[in-house]
């Protein structure tokens, strides 16, 4: 930190040492002179991983098995993205129990990783704790619960899926087997304890004394022929703007490589830096929360627009609420198909598809040709399109940082990148903030 002649402040930097568990590893620069941000970089030095690469060549029934590697809390988002890609390709369309299944399986993704993120990755900030363990010591009973809640999500996505980490039942028109009614059915009694225990977690997260901090966001999410978006959506919303079609995303949102990081940043075509996730999806949306979630929605007083990135842990919990309500009711109302996947014949095909994954819009690409085989790929996740806003946030964030003590400063940046839940991930320290003083 500089002073001028006056003894007023001319320059403060914080420096960010290491992002963990940010698609990588990273850091943040940050300098305001004058009291304006003259540098602002997010940098991000992950090694590349090749995923897209590694599809190429493949036969178009290991696609799902192989992305489902990309992400070990998200799996079900990457193959249910690349599925419907590869579905619009090749012209096929499974059977509606086979897509109540699909969006029963999305629920329980839905539900395992916004718990792990409301208690154990974003409640400590709340509550003045390094992390959920020694959170756990004063506050047993709110750990215990997130715990139960996470536990169905997974056992939903078991069930479904064969196992609950990098599932191996879906694929291209369904799912290898379907489960038994019966087996479906012994989940019921779970699911309803974990409704009436998400609407407390709404409860308790409206109550969180959140920072004053609000952006004008410009939100981005599917659109919801089916309700509340998660699985599937047939065109993307941008508020404010016309939808986007499907294939038209990769254009409306290029992504480009920014100096100082190795990740891609996505940008609307004009620059504007937008915003996915429950946020831009209660945006678009609300009216078509299941009536659970938008009763708990309305005793708490939460807008469909929410604009301050603080308050996005009430919107996660809100989005549990449906999560789980809509799981039951898929669950109630569950018909064995008569079988488990419609058969796709390979064909020279280019096909895209989206879904919601939990921290937002995930959209895939692939191109066929005759024999079945991926000529090309393209996967765009989430966090790489909240980047640039990330980014852009922190810089809107900086001149309420000056008058903070050090350690204060810090928590208010960690708190603020935490509320994108970037990644899942058991690492609480997610900034180290250095501030240089310089002539003091």
């Amino acid at each position: 930190m500089t002073r001028d002649d006056a003894g007023e402040v001319e320059e403060r930097t914080f420096a960010v040492d290491l992002l963990t568990r940010v698609e990588g590893e990273g850091a943040f620069t940050l300098k305001v002179a004058g009291g304006e941000v003259v540098d602002a970089r997010l940098k991000i030095f992950e090694a590349p991983r090749f995923f897209e690469a590694f599809l190429r060549e493949r036969s178009m029934h290991e696609v799902i098995d192989v992305v489902a590697r990309i992400c070990g809390i998200c799996p079900i988002a990457y193959q249910m993205s690349a599925a419907r890609a590869l579905e619009r390709a090749l012209g096929v369309e499974p059977t509606a129990p086979l897509l109540a299944l699909r969006r029963l399986i999305y629920c329980g993704e839905w539900i395992e990783s916004h718990a792990l993120h409301v208690f154990m990755l974003h409640a400590p900030d709340f509550l003045g704790y390094p992390s959920a363990v020694e959170m756990a010591a004063d506050h047993r009973a709110l750990v215990e619960r997130g715990l139960r809640m996470k536990k169905t999500g997974n056992a939903l996505i078991e069930l479904l899926g064969g196992r609950a980490i990098h599932p191996v039942s879906p694929r291209i028109g369904g799912f290898s087997k379907a489960p038994s009614r019966r087996r479906l059915r012994e989940l019921r009694d779970d699911l309803a304890r974990s409704v009436d225990e998400a609407r407390e977690t709404v409860r308790w997260a409206a109550t969180l004394d959140a920072p004053s901090f609000d952006v004008d966001y410009t939100f981005v999410s599917l659109s919801g022929e089916r309700g509340y978006p998660l699985e599937s959506g047939e065109t993307i919303l941008v508020s404010g703007r016309a939808p986007v079609a499907l294939d038209d995303w990769g254009d409306a949102s290029p992504e480009m490589q920014v100096p100082h990081s190795t990740a891609l940043h996505a940008r609307l075509a004009d620059g504007t830096a937008f915003l996915c996730g429950p946020m831009a999806r209660l945006h678009h949306h609300a009216e078509r929360l299941h009536p659970a979630a938008a009763e708990v929605m309305a005793e708490v007083g939460l807008e469909r627009s929410v604009t301050n990135p603080y308050r996005s842990i009430v919107v996660r919990a809100v989005e549990l609420v449906h999560a789980f309500a809509e799981a039951l009711d898929l669950v109630e109302a569950y018909e064995e198909p008569e079988a488990p996947y419609v058969d796709a014949a390979p064909r020279a095909a280019v096909g895209c598809g989206a879904t919601e994954a939990p921290r937002g819009l995930l959209w895939h690409r692939y191109e066929l040709d005759a024999e079945g085989l991926v000529r090309d790929a393209r996967i765009v996740p989430p966090t790489s399109q909240n980047q640039a806003r990330i980014e852009e946030d922190l810089v809107a964030l900086a001149p309420t940082l000056l008058a903070l003590p050090h350690e204060e400063a810090t928590h208010r940046c960690e708190q603020l990148i935490r509320a994108y839940d970037p990644c899942i991930s058991c690492a609480t320290h997610f900034l180290d903030l250095r501030i240089e003083r310089e002539g003091v």
